[in-house]
């Protein structure tokens, strides 16, 4: 479990493909961060969220981490695209004793989304992402100044509209201390909804 705030962006170091086997779930890549003071407490099997993807440490070496990634989680979220020397947002997973400064989030990405437009003010800039059309049953999930979770990070969600849109507001902070700050129009980016609206949504009686 996570909770959307954000504690370092990192570097890829490495990023390799790996050979195909033939078990249900083969991975697909491989790939290692240098996580600097977030080393501290780390062990091999415990949870990192990169990007707002809940990836399980398969080797530690120092300040590296490393992951191995399987297809299926790869074709649904950004790591399709990742590049060495990219710096990615990273979150640990929560501790029970721990502040909760965002909302609930799991590290299970539904869909990815592409930045649509930004548009920058002096105290704040609106990002519109947009959803493609087949997902479009997900804004179901996304209520206004309601939460959201993009590449990990914990936000509220401004305003939806009917063009499969959905916008934010992000303080200079944010990006900053984010990827949202590096990401350009055209980007991808992973989306995760709130997990409450989804348990209600599925509890509700359908039409």
């Amino acid at each position: 479990m996570f909770t959307g705030i954000i504690e370092s962006l990192c570097k890829i170091k490495s990023i390799d493909e790996i050979k195909k086997d033939k078990s249900k779930y083969p991975a697909e890549i491989k790939f290692s961060i240098d996580i600097g003071n977030l080393r501290k407490g780390l062990k091999i099997g415990q949870s990192i969220a990169v990007n707002g993807v809940c990836l399980t440490i398969t080797k530690l070496n120092n300040n590296i981490a490393e992951f191995s990634v399987i297809g299926e989680t790869v074709r649904k979220t950004s790591l399709d695209s990742i590049k060495k020397g990219e710096r990615v947002n990273i979150e640990r997973s929560m501790r029970a004793s721990g502040r909760f400064d965002g909302h609930f989030v799991q590290g299970h990405v539904d869909c990815t989304g592409i930045i649509y437009d930004k548009i920058v003010f002096p105290t704040e800039t609106i990002l519109i992402i947009k959803i493609s059309e087949e997902l479009k049953e997900s804004f179901q999930y996304i209520v206004r100044k309601g939460s959201i979770t993009i590449d990990g990070i914990s936000l509220t969600v401004v305003d939806i509209d009917n063009k499969n849109l959905l916008s934010i507001s992000l303080i200079p902070h944010t990006l900053k201390r984010t990827t949202l700050g590096i990401k350009s129009i055209g980007d991808k980016v992973n989306i995760e909804f709130d997990l409450i609206g989804k348990y209600i949504s599925k509890l509700l009686p359908k039409n």
